[in-house]
């Protein structure tokens, strides 16, 4: 992980980690902490940072 601002998280990983990175974190996000509201959690992926937006 290279950096978490607010409600994001910015990884950088090889082309070849990238689904298994994706499934690790759509499994633990949601239950990082104990809320009483559901945590969507998204992912986009790109070359660059400039490319996500």
């Amino acid at each position: 992980m290279l950096l978490q601002v607010h409600d994001e998280l910015v990884f950088e990983t090889p082309k070849y980690e990238m689904e298994s990175l994706k499934e690790l974190v759509f499994d633990e996000m949601p239950g990082a902490m104990n809320l009483d509201v559901i945590l969507k959690v998204d992912a986009k992926w790109g070359p660059t940072w400039g490319d996500m937006e």
